[in-house]
């Protein structure tokens, strides 16, 4: 069963207006509608913004059944290998706000317990979507000094979800698949002025891709 983790209702129709919704759910706090679409069955949780939002909502649908997770919405872009609406494949994903490089070395992001700071992904061979890397933290801000940070880290793309909804299915055991259409590009004016702008075209492009996406999970 699909497990959809999504943080905005606005982002979560792009999948929930092609569903046969069959039921809604309270689980941990979080809603999570059951149903099918496309000929799969699926979970939806609409998880809220930030990255223990995340992770509650991703153990949520995990423990309903979930055998592999999606995570789909839209996202920051970083650099020029980002365009506008355009939509991205996430091999990788990495907690920029993560950081004990005072206790154990290593480098920003990396979780205790692990050796490197990236988390790999689930990139199905059926999506041949562009594949880029994704910086997580729990901030929205034009901030330069995340922006470097996140650029000398290797990131492409930032969200406030992705990487923590990663943490959760690598200690499940579960593979993870993330979807991301950029809603705003550094640099290029003010992020909430694109975000608020550019939010809608964004979705419509997830809408539009929902069923090659969900045809790839197994």
């Amino acid at each position: 069963m699909i497990g959809a983790v999504i943080a905005m209702d606005s982002e979560a129709e792009a999948l929930l207006s092609q569903m046969e919704i069959e039921n809604l759910m309270t689980v941990h706090g979080k809603p999570v509608y059951s149903g099918r679409a496309f000929g799969k069955d699926v979970l939806l949780c609409v998880c809220g913004v930030g990255k223990v939002n995340a992770a509650v909502g991703t153990c949520a649908v995990l423990e309903k059944g979930a055998d592999v997770v999606l995570n789909f919405g839209v996202a920051g872009g970083l650099d020029s290998r980002t365009q506008l609406t355009e939509v991205y494949l996430i091999e990788k994903a990495v907690q920029y706000d993560f950081d004990i490089t005072q206790l154990e070395g290593g480098e920003i992001g990396t979780l205790d317990g692990e050796t490197e700071n990236f988390l790999p992904l689930y990139t199905p061979a059926a999506l041949d979507y562009p594949r880029r890397a994704l910086g997580t933290g729990d901030r929205f801000n034009d901030s330069p000094a995340d922006h470097d940070l996140l650029i000398r880290l290797g990131a492409h793309i930032r969200d406030m979800e992705g990487a923590a909804i990663a943490q959760v299915c690598k200690y499940a055991g579960v593979p993870l698949v993330s979807v991301k259409a950029i809603s705003d590009i550094y640099g290029a004016g003010s992020t909430t002025l694109q975000f608020e702008n550019n939010l809608a075209r964004a979705n419509l492009n997830l809408k539009a891709f929902m069923q090659e996406i969900i045809g790839a999970l197994e």
